[in-house]
Formats: C-alpha cells, sequence, structure tokens
C-alpha cells in the first residue's frame, strides 16, 4: 500500500482566444515548435537534466534518514522506534502534502495555455495556502501529542517520547512548504529549486549531528534523542524557507524585473505585480483537482496507519523492525524510483498541456492518434525501463546480502536485523511491481487525477482494506504477525499493479476512440 477530475484545463477565455497567452520560448518544454531548437540533453526541461536534478535532490533526505538513525541507535537502541514518529506524523499530514500540490502537474505544468505570470501566480497561492494548513496541522499534533505517542510508539518507551512528539510536530508545517515549493518548482521546470532545499537540509543536518548528537560531539554533554529532534526541526525550517527564498529571488523577483524592462509606465509594473499575488481565484483553480489527490491519500494513508497501529502494539522488537525496514525500501533504494516518478510528471504534464492546447480546450471530446499517444506516454515509459533495470540488481543484492547487516547497522540489535532480513526477503520481489507500477501511474496523475483516484480506491478497498480488518481481529504475535502484515503491504503492490495495468489501458483505448469526456471549468484569475 502506498504513501499517491478530469484534467481540469483551468484556463480564461484570453487563453484560448489569443496567442499572447502562450509562454515565452525560454519557458517552453521540450514540445516546441520545429523552428525553434529544442532543450539539450542535460537542460533541466529535459527528460535526462531533470532526472539528474531530481537523482540529487531525493537522495540527500534519504541518505540523512540513515544516518539519523544510525545516531540514535548510538545514543540509546531503544529510542530508534521513536523516531518513526516523524515518519508516522508525516505521513498522517500526507493528505495536505499530497492534495494540492500534485494538482501542481496538470495545473501549474500546462504552459501551453498558461502564460508564466498565471503559473507563477497558482505556485504563490499554492505555497501560502500549504504553510497556512501544515501550521494548522502542527498545532493540532502538539495538542494530541499523548494520543499520538498511545498509537505509534512502542509502550515501552512511551512516556520517553512525548516531548520528541511535540517538538516533531512542527516539521509537518516545514515539510508543507517544502512539498509546495518543490512540486511547484518542478512543474515549472525548476528543478535546482528541490535541490537547493534538500542540499541545505542535508549539509545542515550533517554538521548540527556532527557537533551535537554523534559519537563525535563537541562538549561533554550527554546527547538525547529530543536534541536529534530539535536538530531536525531546525533544519527542515532552515531549508523550506531558503528554497523559499532562493524561488523567490531567482524565480518571481527575476521575472517581475525582466517584465518591469518592457513596460512603459509604472502602472503596467503594479499591475504584474499584483498579477502574481495569491488569489481566491487562483486558490479555486488548484482545489478542483486537489480535492481529488486529496482523497486519494487521505484514504491510502489512513488505511497505511491504522495498520501500523497493529505493528507498533506487537513491541519495540518488531517495531523497530518494521521502521528499519521502512528505511530500506522508502530511503536510498526507492530513491531511483522517486526521482524517474517525478521527472516524469513534469514531462507528461507538459505534453498533455500541449496536446489539450493544440486540441482546443474546448473541446471536450478530443480524439488523439497512436503518436500522440506515444508522445504524451514516452516519459513514463522511459521511466519504467530505467526503473527495472536499477531495481532489480538492488533487490537481489539486498535479499542475498545487504539487508541482514544494513539493518544492524542502523538498528544497533542483532534481533531487529534478523526480523527485518526477514521482511525483506519475503517481499522484496514486490517492490520491483511498485517501481513498475508508480511510473504507470504517472500517465494519469499528471493527465487524468480522477481516474488515480478510481484506481487507488481499487487497491485501498477491494485489497488492503479487507486484509486491515482481519490485522484488527486476529490475535497477532510476533511469531505469526508478518504472515499477514507481509500479505498487506507485498500483495498490495502485486494488486496496485495489475490495476494500474488495467486502467492505463482503459485511458488509451478512451483517448484514441475519442470516448474520453474532458471537463472544462473556467474561472476568473
Amino acid at each position: 500500500m502506498q504513501s499517491k477530475n478530469d484534467p481540469v484545463i483551468e484556463s480564461t477565455s484570453a487563453a484560448v482566444a489569443s496567442a499572447d497567452n502562450m509562454p515565452d520560448h525560454d519557458d517552453d518544454s521540450g514540445e516546441r515548435p520545429v523552428s525553434t531548437p529544442g532543450p539539450t540533453k542535460w537542460n533541466r526541461e529535459s527528460y535526462f537534466g531533470s532526472l539528474a536534478f531530481n537523482i540529487a535532490a531525493f537522495i540527500l533526505p534519504a541518505l540523512y534518514g540513515t544516518l539519523s538513525k544510525l545516531w540514535v541507535a548510538n545514543i540509546d537502541s531503544s529510542m530508534v522506534a521513536t523516531t518513526d514518529v516523524y515518519t508516522y506524523l508525516n505521513t498522517a499530514a500526507e493528505a495536505i502534502n499530497e492534495g494540492l500540490p500534485r494538482a501542481a502537474w496538470v495545473i501549474i505544468g500546462d504552459k501551453a495555455s498558461r502564460d508564466l505570470a498565471k503559473r507563477l501566480q497558482l505556485t504563490h497561492t499554492l505555497i501560502l495556502f500549504q504553510a497556512v494548513a501544515g501550521l494548522i496541522i502542527s498545532i493540532v499534533f502538539v495538542s494530541a501529542a499523548s494520543a499520538v505517542a498511545d498509537s505509534f510508539v512502542p509502550s515501552e518507551v512511551r512516556e520517553a517520547s512525548l516531548k520528541y512528539v511535540r517538538i516533531t510536530s512542527f516539521t509537518v508545517f516545514a515539510g508543507a512548504i517544502e512539498t509546495a515549493v518543490a512540486t511547484a518548482t518542478r512543474a515549472l521546470d525548476k528543478p535546482d529549486v528541490p535541490l537547493v532545499i534538500n542540499s541545505v537540509k542535508f549539509a545542515v543536518n550533517i554538521i548540527l549531528d556532527l557537533l551535537i548528537i554523534s559519537r563525535f560531539h563537541v562538549g561533554s554533554f550527554k546527547p538525547t534523542v529530543n536534541m536529534q529532534a530539535i536538530v531536525q526541526l531546525v533544519c527542515s525550517l532552515a531549508a523550506a524557507f531558503t528554497g523559499l527564498a532562493y524561488f523567490l529571488w531567482f524565480n518571481t523577483l527575476r521575472f517581475y524585473h525582466d517584465h518591469g524592462r518592457h513596460e512603459s509606465d509604472n502602472t503596467s509594473v503594479n499591475q504584474a505585480a499584483r498579477n502574481l499575488r495569491p488569489t481566491v481565484g487562483a486558490l479555486a483553480v488548484l482545489i478542483r483537482p486537489g480535492i481529488i489527490t486529496f482523497l486519494e491519500s487521505a484514504v491510502r494513508n489512513a488505511l497505511y496507519l491504522w495498520l501500523v497501529t497493529t505493528i507498533v502494539a506487537l513491541g519495540t522488537t518488531y517495531a523497530t523492525a518494521w521502521g528499519v525496514f521502512n528505511t530500506i525500501r522508502w530511503g536510498l533504494v526507492m530513491v531511483p524510483v522517486n526521482a524517474l516518478e517525478a521527472t516524469s510528471l513534469q514531462l507528461i504534464g507538459h505534453r498533455w498541456g500541449k496536446w489539450r492546447w493544440e486540441m482546443g480546450v474546448e473541446n471536450c471530446r478530443p480524439k488523439a492518434t497512436r503518436r500522440h499517444v506515444y508522445t504524451i506516454v514516452q516519459p513514463a515509459l522511459m521511466s519504467l525501463a530505467i526503473a527495472l533495470v536499477v531495481e532489480i540488481p538492488i533487490a537481489i543484492f539486498l535479499s542475498f546480502f545487504g539487508a541482514r547487516p544494513f539493518a544492524w547497522y542502523i538498528s544497533g540489535s542483532w534481533d531487529v536485523a534478523d526480523v527485518t532480513a526477514y521482511m525483506w526477503r519475503t517481499i522484496d520481489w514486490c517492490y520491483v511491481f511498485y517501481a513498475m507500477s508508480t511510473q504507470l501511474a504517472t500517465i494519469l496523475l499528471a493527465t487524468r487525477p480522477k481516474w488515480y483516484l478510481y484506481q487507488s480506491l481499487a487497491s485501498n478497498i477491494l485489497y488492503v482494506l479487507p486484509w486491515a480488518i482481519v490485522c484488527q481481529v486476529k490475535d497477532l504475535d510476533e511469531a505469526n504477525a508478518w504472515s499477514y502484515h507481509g500479505l498487506v503491504f507485498g500483495g498490495s503492490l502485486v494488486f496496485s499493479f495489475v490495476d494500474i495495468v488495467v486502467v492505463d489501458s482503459i485511458w488509451v483505448w478512451s483517448i484514441v476512440t475519442g470516448n474520453m469526456r474532458l471537463e472544462l471549468f473556467r474561472t476568473q484569475m
């Protein structure tokens, strides 16, 4: 089970009627007119250029997540499970971070029917909304710290973890800003922004952790897990606001100054500045597809967290093993998958918007040729091929050689390492299916979010929910729990792959035959 409307073609009448709303060449994608040279192979608007930025951006937090567990294990190995609260809090808030931000691919990524000013205004609106929502959720988590600890911290360390929960709660606020900035700027062909965010977070985290909580820390004090939480919070806030400042300076202000040089009076310049401000109208544009992605994420993550409560209830060893397992599967192992997904979403969003503009956004039943379809989905197919080449050898290596020593290295316990290695060996092959389904799902997410919701609901309601109920009513202990949890988590990956192949096939058939109905929503911005 994984922690993921119609293509909402929001445009004004002017976007359809006037060529003035077409983006400048500097803001265009690889899908340019024949007379205009396309981006070079390693340009950040090209597939491989964007992929290089995304790999660099995703690998840094994954590497730090691994190192942080190692340092906590050195402080107190019994508290490693406590650090998973950070993951679970952000999972609980993921519906917010996967709501409006995931709408960026079909809205902000639509550079064919929106000029850069409108896309920047949508980005500013998205960031402001996410910051407010993240702050509210953080306050709620602080107020409910005891309930959070009861649900997601093993009973042996629950009392000692309350302060950690309260500190970590505000990382949700930082994460909301970070996710909004990173997703929107990727849709704007600016993958350097999330790279800056993660570079700052990684560098400051490593420096402060070395100085404060590592074996080589400065001073004679004894590091605590709460110190690690404070460092994590400070660095998350610093990275989020640094990334936001970098985006505003090099994109918003540059656009404003470049635009001002071409205007003859101050009134026009002031009007241009006002057009970049967050507005209710821009929020309305984002909310329509954002509700779809919010619902999908809410259902998926609610079921996941429900299952996690059964895992935490089994004690520190099993709960810690599950956290270490997550560090392996969602850490360094899945960096290529996440980077390939972000790259595919970016380019499919551009190509879908360009094709819709060429067909006419007033045309609710456009008919695509097979060449059109291949052009739109080609980034997903390329990502699928690369994912297979990378993930199969990694899965084999970890199963035979790496999982147990790696788990011991970051947990400090051979009991935890044995359980983690067993978990990995039983369902490692399922993550090859996950790598494939993730890339194929980008076709729906960047074009038809409503269909993405349908396939996710099918997987979660038809497969995950029944098994989640079984795990709640079954008398589970450490000896038999993984027989059920493995079926839930591993089986859902295989089910989701079959599900996404079926829905993608229907998508292709519908768009080729002209049976896909695309709704047009208008708004004044």
